[in-house]
């Protein structure tokens, strides 16, 4: 396994994030614990869930399938770093859901029942906050450090601007701040190349990638029937729309002797600022595929190869020949 860096912070974490978001939805429980068992054995230390997690009806289902494997497993516990969301809907009151100091609260003590541990290494606001100050969001947050219940804290599907806003709202309060983002990002959707990574890089914020397969767009669908079959029906209809890319990526990896999925994860690694993607492994067979994303290396030629299939978005025409356009920036991007 190789580790690194959690943002700016001295704690590492396995390149490779075990997103949970599939137990208790589309892998069953009996399933879902021999793949967080075999992920510690492997050295993937960095776990990722949300409170609610656990299908239509049943949030908090993930967090408590969780919780009993680290019953069963109290050891490995410290081997660990979980991290969870909290923000969203947990009930029909007012207030179970949002970036409160009341339902932080709440949500962090309940967060803690279900997963049957006294901490959360990473807590994470599951989406930007429109309506709490960040003097309130912090101090709750600051609480909690205080207590021990949690470590460090971390923002998802937050916009460059509100990143930037986060950190310098840290600063004047004296308080660590938030250390990662979660974002969506593939190169299928490479926004948040414009803005959030910058950001991101100049704050010393990790950037932990969600969809990084775009749904399984990037995962191979067009190897064979079976699987543009089996695509759901959101990525069917991006199958369509995209199939002269998907054709020319499928080929290009096949050409490198390697998984289109494997590719994507590995091109990801390549990026700069990009801590770890989030895999969702359904089986035991998905996760030991996904551990051979570590060994790729890919070459400048290999990286301007899958530019040209991808594009970073924003580029005008004339600079979609850079030498290293994913690393392009707003303005730039866009302007000149």
């Amino acid at each position: 396994m190789i580790y690194t860096n959690l943002g700016r912070t001295g704690c590492k974490v396995s390149r490779l994030c075990l997103g949970t978001m599939n137990f208790g939805e589309r892998a069953a429980e009996a399933d879902s614990h021999p793949i967080m068992t075999r992920a510690m054995e492997l050295g993937m230390n960095f776990w990722d869930t949300a409170d609610r997690y656990g299908g239509a009806g049943h949030s908090g289902r993930t967090e408590e399938i969780l919780g009993r494997w680290f019953e069963g497993n109290g050891s490995k516990r410290d081997q660990v770093v979980l991290a969870t969301k909290f923000q969203g809907g947990m009930g029909t009151g007012p207030n179970d859901r949002g970036a409160s100091a009341f339902h932080i609260r709440q949500a962090c003590e309940a967060s803690l029942r279900r997963m049957k541990t006294d901490r959360i290494d990473l807590y994470q606001m599951h989406h930007i906050n429109r309506d709490t100050p960040w003097e309130e969001v912090y101090g709750a947050l600051d609480v909690l450090v205080k207590q021990g219940k949690v470590v460090y804290a971390g923002s998802s599907n937050y916009a460059g601007w509100q990143i930037a806003q986060a950190c310098e709202a840290a600063k004047r309060m004296n308080f660590l701040g938030i250390v990662s983002e979660q974002s969506k990002y593939s190169l299928a959707c490479r926004f948040i190349e414009l803005e959030v990574l910058p950001a991101c890089r100049n704050y010393g914020v990790g950037v932990i990638p969600w969809s990084p397969l775009d749904g399984g767009l990037l995962g191979g669908v067009l190897g064979s029937d079976k699987g543009e079959r089996r695509a759901s029906e959101g990525v069917q209809k991006k199958i369509e729309g995209r199939r002269k890319q998907l054709e020319q990526w499928e080929a290009f990896c096949k050409e490198l002797g390697e998984t289109p999925a494997d590719v994507a994860l590995a091109w990801m690694l390549h990026v700069p600022g990009i801590t770890a993607p989030i895999i969702g492994p359904r089986t035991m067979d998905q996760l030991r595929g996904n551990l051979h994303t570590l060994e790729i290396k890919l070459s400048a030629d290999a990286m301007a190869k899958i530019d040209a299939i991808w594009p970073p978005v924003g580029l005008p025409e004339a600079q979609q020949t850079s030498k290293s356009p994913h690393r392009l920036e707003a303005p730039e991007a866009y302007a000149w």
